[in-house]
């Protein structure tokens, strides 16, 4: 566990962090459960950096630093639904994720919704099974012409 983490809504100028957080977790992390040519597609995402500034700019979009380091991050769309939740490579399963996750679901909340879904990758069930969500189903998802296995998860608040 880590303490003295700060969570605060990200700005265009963390962009290089956030993108070399997710570019470099899924290559490390969901490396294990997707073949080398899904990773390298789907952590080209990284690149869209318009992407990037639309989310950042339109959805509630946080980030976690320590030690003035972007660790992780976290974006709602949609009211209700978590889009993405990565954390940096090196600090997995220190409590970041939980952290990003209770304060996702605190602004969910706020906003009068009471239950919170998300897409998740293979490699992020146990996440959310360790948060009490429910696997809705299981599905396929495309992205730039590549099919990925994922799950589609929902908890109530």
């Amino acid at each position: 566990m880590i303490k003295d983490i700060e969570i605060r809504e990200a700005t265009l100028d963390d962009i290089p962090e956030i993108t070399s957080i997710f570019r470099n977790t899924i290559r490390a992390v969901n490396a294990k459960h997707y073949s080398e040519k899904q990773i390298r597609i789907w952590s080209s995402g990284a690149d869209d950096i318009e992407v990037w500034e639309e989310r950042i700019n339109n959805l509630y979009f946080i980030v976690a630093e320590y030690k003035d380091m972007i660790v992780g991050f976290a974006h709602i769309k949609k009211g209700c639904h978590l889009d993405g939740l990565y954390v940096h490579k090196d600090f997995q399963r220190r409590t970041i994720g939980s952290k990003l996750l209770r304060i996702a679901e605190s602004q969910i909340m706020a906003e009068g919704y009471e239950i919170i879904n998300a897409d998740s990758s293979i490699s992020s069930v146990d996440f959310f099974d360790s948060h009490y969500f429910e696997q809705i189903r299981k599905h396929k998802t495309s992205y730039k012409g590549m099919e990925f296995k994922s799950s589609i998860f929902s908890k109530e608040l």
